[in-house]
């Protein structure tokens, strides 16, 4: 039926239109006097069998393994086109490049890559904290991942680097192996014992020093990263990036809500000045609070009011500078307030002697240079897998997810496994230099993008920003008190707080969405970042086969005068 003909509302009384006859007999379309169009079609009625000789049908395609590996072969064959496709599809960056105008997008580029290296540096130090070691691995996180993705990456608009909800699932990882392997290691100033000679008795006697404690979370951060990326490799070569429809919008957003319950209470305590425990596993929130509020009489005052002016100071820069509409466009970027606040806080607090008079926690020494390539305990390894399993999908879904978002928003797409062997490579490459687990992040991002940032040349800028500040400047943050950096988190999180308001939203939309939201937050926070993943993801697919088990079914009636049917209960006649 090639004719169609338009029908509109000023046709007056009772017409009949034809459209061309066809192999399939014709369709007749009425026009009543009260304005209804009614549909009648005429045409022989066919079995697949009259309907197959009459038309010539075909063998249907057989697909079988034998005959998509012949297939994949071909497409492999060595050719100049073939082996070009390859490497592009490899290394990423080479497609990106090959179209880069210099005159246009270096200059954004440059003033991106800078914008983004100023906010790494308050939050890579800030959330190295996060997992329990020195600020200084952040930066590390904050400079190898950056470089590595560059050349490995789809996306042009993601920013790598550290991550609140990776970084507090390392230092979950970190605690259980400080607990679990609690012995020295060869390198301490203190006895040298074997991780494997250490048993259940001497993990409570020694390991407690401050050196060699240190080296233990450290040499469990690098465990953990390089399992990560030898799995997200493994997902990437089995092409695996799928998996991620697995996690369901209202799973990850609960998710992240409840992970973000643990990094403000992580963080607490730096803005009380008071110490707790570290506890991991299920209710590790309820004995932390029960400590929070034993010791707040053990309140800093000092260190309470630098936290509160800090944060007033963030969160009005932020939010009615540089997030104010009237205002925003007129800046050429943000306002580095992060970086502000650091700067100032490391400049009072030398100035003032805020430690040695009152008592106030500064950052420490921060060592020059780059750090000495090392290789992970693989002792350690099998102890971690399970861990290092839930931060390698959470890293992915949510990595993917922002550079999904940002790749719809210009126009060009993101290959999911070619992410995954990124992510993969950035870990792994990590993992021998004394950094942790890396992230897109989101704040980071947006912020990338908004500047005008257009591909992942503003990655490299950032890294040599991060590189000057490794070399030259990292022993000047010596005095910065830890309260800051503890300001800079809470005040990063209200954009996952704020993700509490989808919750009116869902339960309107759907309340099989909401429940799955509810029920993966409240695991998150009850029982860890690790327990909450897996609740969530078990509640999410009996969701799934409770849908499928029990579909909408009604018995239909036709509707009078009409070759309509609908569902007898909604529509009585």
């Amino acid at each position: 039926m090639n004719n169609y003909t338009v029908l509109t509302p000023l046709l007056q009384g009772k017409q009949r239109m034809k459209k061309e006859d066809s192999e399939l007999g014709e369709s007749l379309i009425d026009i009543t006097e009260n304005g209804h169009a009614k549909m009648v079609i005429d045409r022989p009625i066919f079995n697949q069998q009259k309907l197959d000789e009459g038309f010539e049908a075909g063998v249907r395609p057989q697909s079988s393994l034998k005959s998509s590996c012949r297939k994949a072969c071909s497409k492999c064959a060595c050719s100049k086109t073939c082996c070009k496709n390859f490497l592009f599809g490899i290394f990423p960056f080479l497609s990106i490049l090959k179209g880069y105008n210099v005159k246009s997008d270096l200059p954004s580029d440059i003033i991106s890559g800078l914008t983004v290296g100023i906010m790494h540096i308050p939050q890579g130090m800030a959330y190295g904290m996060l997992t329990g070691l020195d600020p200084v691995y952040g930066l590390y996180v904050s400079f190898f991942p950056v470089i590595v993705y560059f050349f490995l990456g789809t996306s042009r608009h993601v920013s790598m680097g550290t991550f609140a909800v990776a970084c507090l699932m390392v230092g979950s990882a970190v605690d259980k192996g400080v607990a679990k392997f609690g012995g020295v290691f060869e390198g301490c100033n203190d006895t040298t014992v074997s991780i494997a000679d250490v048993n259940g008795t001497n993990v409570t006697q020694i390991g407690s020093t401050g050196a060699c404690q240190d080296e233990i979370k450290l040499q469990v951060a690098m465990a953990v990263t390089l399992m990560v990326g030898l799995i997200q490799l493994g997902m990437g070569v089995a092409q695996l990036g799928f998996i991620t429809t697995y996690l369901s919008d209202p799973l990850v957003s609960g998710f992240t809500t409840g992970a973000a319950c643990h990094v403000f209470t992580s963080q607490i305590t730096h803005v009380f000045g008071i110490s707790t425990a570290r506890y991991s596993g299920a209710l590790k929130l309820v004995y932390t609070y029960r400590d929070f509020f034993t010791n707040i009489p053990h309140t800093n005052a000092v260190t309470l009011i630098a936290s509160v002016i800090c944060m007033v100071f963030l969160y009005t820069i932020k939010t009615y500078i540089n997030q104010n509409p009237k205002i925003k466009p007129r800046l050429k970027m943000p306002v580095p307030v992060e970086l502000i606040a650091v700067v100032l806080g490391t400049l009072i607090s030398y100035g003032a002697n805020l430690q040695r008079d009152f008592g106030v926690t500064q950052v420490g020494d921060i060592p020059v240079g780059m750090p000495i390539p090392k290789v992970p305990n693989f002792s350690m390894i099998p102890d971690v897998i399970a861990d290092a399993f839930a931060i390698s999908i959470v890293v992915f879904a949510i990595s993917v997810s922002m550079g999904k978002i940002l790749a719809k928003k210009y126009d060009y797409e993101i290959n999911s496994n070619q992410e995954l062997i990124a992510y993969a490579a950035c870990n792994i490459v990590s993992s021998f230099f004394s950094a942790f687990v890396s992230s897109a992040s989101l704040s980071r991002s947006l912020v990338q993008e908004n500047v005008g940032g257009k591909t992942q040349v503003v990655g490299l800028v950032s890294s040599a920003l991060l590189l000057l500040v490794l070399l030259l400047l990292g022993p000047y943050f010596k005095t910065l008190p830890k309260c800051i950096l503890a300001s800079i988190i809470i005040v990063a999180l209200q954009g996952m707080f704020r993700q509490f308001f989808e919750l009116q939203r869902l339960w309107k939309l759907s309340k099989i969405d909401f429940f799955i939201w509810l029920s993966t937050f409240l695991a998150t926070v009850l029982l860890d970042v690790d327990l909450g993943l897996l609740v969530g993801v078990v509640i999410g697919l009996l969701t799934i086969v409770y849908r499928v088990q029990r579909p909408y079914a009604c018995v239909l009636g036709q509707i009078p005068n009409t070759d309509i049917y609908r569902d007898v209960k909604v529509y009585k006649e």
